[in-house]
């Protein structure tokens, strides 16, 4: 167990950004997945922007390395061109 009252609040903060990062990450996934699975282009097209920022702020935040995200996106956006 800890000792100092500073590694203490590092544990709890530590935690904290854990469980927003692992919420958005997870957010962020299922709205990949559900891009991919519409077949209406239009639909697509709408969502493709959201999906896209939601992915950019991962980035920034060091949750995902900067060319995953550009491989999904890349991939995303062809997706959307092809429907």
């Amino acid at each position: 167990m800890a000792n100092h009252k500073s590694s203490l609040k590092r544990i709890r903060s530590n935690e904290a950004k854990r469980l927003v990062n692992r919420y958005q990450s997870k957010t962020a996934r299922n709205a990949v997945r559900n891009l991919r699975a519409l077949d209406v282009k239009e639909e697509a097209a709408a969502l493709l922007p959201n999906v896209i920022s939601m992915l950019d702020k991962l980035t920034k935040g060091n949750i995902i390395h900067k060319n995953k995200a550009s491989n999904l996106k890349s991939k995303l956006t062809k997706h959307v061109a092809s429907l």
